[in-house]
């Protein structure tokens, strides 16, 4: 019997074409944190389980998403790495609307969301190291992808997460900038926290969809940032895919943080 990898992506409704994939179903699984829906299939040699993080049909905000849930939910059905998208404005100019960068440190600015699996009680406290918030070896993975495919993707970059839903001011997006950020987004964070607690492998592609407020004299709107992902879909759809297909799912460091802990137990 072949045992298949089973990868995980979180991201828009877009993102995936499932008509890459075979044997597609609708699941769902109910965890201690709530209900989750998800696509499942294969591709290749490796088991796919697809998340849309904003719901079904794009209906829940980033504050509002169910972080805990979606993790907890991917853990459980045993996947290994997760590879995530996320619409990005980028504060500088070295990087422009359609762009993918790979982040690889993040600055907190939410205020209301769920960050740990771990709020005492029978769950007890746990501290996790966050020194490598995102895995290397997904990350490689999605570089080499970039190179098989003529992709210009940019390795590296601080990825400032704040609040939402509304986009941020120009003197937030100047206050971001002088912290050393690169990248201003509403949804990496607890993501990567929670997938590092629940030692899950996790990266994300960020796709450069507008200039943060005050970079340019342009105005933010919804629509423009929609209009960057409808271009770009297949794009991040075939980096993602072709990521996949050249990730080796082996031991990592990410599988081991709460070693001293006992593990994570699903």
């Amino acid at each position: 019997m072949i045992v298949l990898s089973l990868i995980g992506i979180i991201g828009g409704t877009g993102v995936c074409d499932t008509t890459m994939l075979k044997n597609v179903r609708q699941e769902k699984l109910l965890t201690f944190f709530g209900m989750i829906h998800y696509l499942r299939g294969t591709y290749k040699d490796k088991e796919i389980v697809f998340l849309p993080r904003h719901g079904r049909t794009h209906s829940i905000p980033p504050h509002l998403i169910n972080y805990r849930a979606n993790i907890l939910g991917l853990k459980k059905l045993g996947v290994s790495a997760i590879f995530s998208t996320t619409a990005v404005g980028t504060m500088t100019l070295d990087y422009k609307p359609g762009d993918f960068v790979l982040p690889d440190q993040f600055i907190d600015f939410t205020h209301s969301r769920h960050e740990s699996f771990f709020d005492g009680g029978a769950n007890g406290v746990v501290h996790v190291d966050m020194t490598t918030p995102y895995c290397p070896k997904v990350r490689d993975a999605v570089m080499r992808a970039g190179k098989e495919l003529g992709y210009d993707v940019k390795n590296g970059a601080t990825y400032v997460c704040s609040e939402g839903p509304r986009f941020e001011t120009p003197a937030e997006i100047k206050m971001f900038r002088q912290l050393g950020g690169d990248l201003a987004g509403m949804t990496t964070i607890p993501e990567v926290c929670l997938a590092k607690e629940a030692e899950i492998c996790y990266a994300t592609v960020s796709m450069i969809t507008n200039y943060a407020a005050g970079l340019t004299d342009q105005v933010q709107t919804h629509e423009e940032v929609n209009e960057c992902m409808e271009e770009n879909n297949k794009r991040i759809q075939n980096l993602i895919m072709k990521a996949i297909d050249l990730y080796e799912d082996e031991d990592c460091e990410c599988r081991h943080v709460l070693a001293e802990y006992g593990g994570f137990k699903a």
